[in-house]
């Protein structure tokens, strides 16, 4: 039998285990990715992964996988990283609501992580699919950035279902409007700046509504359906949970906020995620794409202190082994570091940065190791073999520590990365 010192590396057992990729042309011919097929068996929800928004390559890979997973191996839905309530429309127009030209105003204020591209595919590929690709949001509204994208859906609900709480919503869109924002950014600090009185009142009066929108949903839902019932239902607690990422973003900003308090946010998108698949048909299956941080499986820390326990994790509990974490990273080249000016669009900055060379116990040090260019590699195995594997992956332009093997089900590696102009029209 093996001993542990007979083991090989993580970086040999790479070599004979990672599968090489040979196009980053998203339009490219999807052979080289049949291997993804046996990887991904049993999975209902594949999550794609990046270490960094605003990066090229892991667009052109998304892209190049969400195509094979599409045409080649029937998935059904999108899920993005992206508003719940905001995607409602998104989801009409892929289907083919509005001109062609027209996904451009209903993007107009989202910060820009890489939606149009799929979105147009979806739209192209829906043409003449006998099953359209269904989109779906899971986020929280405008990224953390305004409660109003929620709030404008529950009120056209409320008033034909229940009118007599619209002075109650009336306050707390007043409230909204006076800090809102395009992301966390932007919304945070301007959270704080309202008076402990309107902070206080917003809270309590979205807690009330919510309350009585569960207690009275007999009521409810003999004035309307269930669908318009459960949709503005989750667009409240989307407007709940960023409420307490306002709190949250707050207090990290500050310095003094509690132990991995921004971790509402991710719960609320797990929870729009099951929601989506509670009404999707058995043999739906979902693309899921967020950044590697939502996605992973196990908790983030930084220097030993627990920051927040991502959406993977939930899924990953909720769904086992039908939940597949692939994480994106680069072995090197820049990155998109990303800095806060509230003067800017969006509330932050976008510097082009330098990697430096992987880091030793890395999984980027391990594919650089294997000499492996464009490469995927099934993690699974590894786990079961129970391997030594890296301790830590990028995050932008730094390292979150954790056991890869445990956070992540696959690595999709890129020998460098690009950061995205977005300058460019």
């Amino acid at each position: 039998m093996p001993t542990t010192t007979d083991r090989p590396t993580f970086a040999g057992w790479l070599k004979g285990h990672a599968t090489p990729l040979r196009h980053l042309d998203p339009t490219a011919p999807l052979d080289d990715l049949e291997p993804l097929r046996d990887l991904l068996e049993g999975a209902r929800v594949v999550g794609l992964g990046e270490h960094s928004h605003f990066i090229d390559e892991f667009a052109v890979m998304r892209q190049r996988i969400l195509r094979f997973l599409v045409e080649r191996c029937g998935f059904t839905v999108l899920a993005f990283e992206y508003g719940f309530c905001e995607a409602l429309p998104l989801d009409a127009w892929t289907r083919g609501s509005g001109t062609d030209d027209g996904l451009s105003a209903l993007l107009a204020n989202a910060v820009p992580i890489g939606l149009q591209d799929p979105l147009r595919f979806l739209r192209r590929h829906n043409r003449t699919a006998a099953e359209p690709v269904r989109f779906a949001g899971i986020d929280i509204p405008a990224a953390g950035g305004s409660l109003l994208p929620a709030l404008t859906p529950v009120t056209d609900y409320l008033r034909h279902i229940d009118p007599e709480t619209l002075p109650a919503l009336q306050s707390v869109t007043t409230i909204a409007a006076s800090f809102a924002g395009d992301s966390a950014a932007v919304a945070a600090p301007a959270w704080a700046r309202l008076t402990t009185n309107e902070q206080d009142t917003l809270s309590a009066l979205l807690a009330r509504l919510l309350i009585r929108f569960r207690a009275l949903k007999p009521l409810y839902l003999s004035r309307g359906d269930r669908h318009g019932y459960d949709t503005s239902l989750r667009c409240l607690e989307a407007a709940c949970h960023g409420d307490y990422t306002f709190r949250a973003m707050a207090g990290l900003f500050a310095g003094d906020g509690l132990t991995a308090d921004t971790s509402a946010r991710d719960l609320y998108m797990a929870e729009s995620l099951l929601w989506h698949l509670d009404r999707l048909g058995p043999t739906d299956r979902v693309v899921l794409m967020a950044h590697n941080a939502h996605l992973q499986r196990t908790p983030i820390a930084f220097d030993g202190h627990l920051a927040g326990l991502p959406m993977g994790q939930h899924l990953h509990h909720a769904l086992g082994d039908a939940y597949f974490a692939l994480g994106l990273t680069s072995v090197t080249g820049h990155t998109a570091d990303m800095r806060r000016d509230e003067t800017a669009p969006f509330g932050f900055t976008v510097h082009d940065t330098p990697l430096e060379p992987p880091a030793p116990g890395s999984v980027e040090s391990a594919f650089a190791e294997a000499g492996l260019g464009h490469a995927v590699a099934g993690l699974r195995q590894a786990r079961a073999e129970q391997l030594n594997g890296p301790d830590r992956i990028r995050m932008q332009n730094i390292y979150q520590y954790t056991q890869v093997v445990d956070a992540f089900d696959g690595i999709l590696s890129t020998p460098a990365s690009t950061t995205t102009n977005l300058e460019k029209p």
